[in-house]
Formats: C-alpha cells, sequence, structure tokens
C-alpha cells in the first residue's frame, strides 16, 4: 500500500475517533473549537498511537496542555491500557509510551 493511501486512511480513521472522546481534565486554553472535540495535537497522538499499538480501538482519557509540549493519555483497546504522548500544536508528537506496561508494546 503507498504512502498517500496510508495517511488517507490514518487521516479517515483520526476523524471516526474523534467521535470516541472521553472526559479530559484538559488544561489547555479554549481554541474557540467545539466542545469535545480534539484538539490538532490530541489528534496526532491518537493517530500515532493507533499506528503505534497496531490498535484502532483509541480513546483520548486526558491532556495536559503546556507551551512545550502537551502531555496525552490516551486508552487503548476495551481494557483502556494507558499510553501517554507528548503532542504539539502541529500535530506532531514524541515519547509515545505505554503506562500500562512499563514503556513496552
Amino acid at each position: 500500500m503507498n504512502h498517500s493511501i496510508k495517511l488517507a486512511l490514518v487521516t479517515a480513521a483520526v476523524a471516526l475517533l474523534a467521535g470516541c472522546v472521553e472526559s479530559t481534565g484538559d488544561t489547555r486554553p479554549s481554541t474557540g473549537g467545539a466542545a469535545g472535540t480534539p484538539s490538532l495535537a490530541e489528534q496526532g497522538c491518537l493517530r500515532d498511537v493507533t499506528r503505534t499499538t497496531n490498535n484502532p480501538d483509541v480513546v483520548l482519557l486526558s491532556s495536559s496542555y503546556s507551551e512545550a509540549g502537551t502531555e496525552v493519555i490516551v486508552g487503548v483497546g476495551p481494557d483502556r491500557a494507558r499510553w501517554r504522548c507528548i503532542a504539539y500544536e502541529d500535530g506532531t508528537t514524541s515519547s509515545i509510551m505505554s503506562l500500562t506496561n512499563e514503556g513496552a508494546l
């Protein structure tokens, strides 16, 4: 599968995941978006945790805004295994790791 098709599929998955958002405990400033809509940074973490775990069953559990990068906690799978991700306003991410299994996949 070529890169553009993969990107289109991931983009579609992120759009679908926007409806899977739970309460966030979000402390970021208001961006004027619709209530319950993940920010670009949060969407980036949902996308990249989905890629890392190869599991599309992800929900946004919480996020904590910082100018240096937003910490996003994502629940994965039916048991909502907790994953941590640092996200940036441009949708890029770093430091994706499992909080359930000490950083292992």
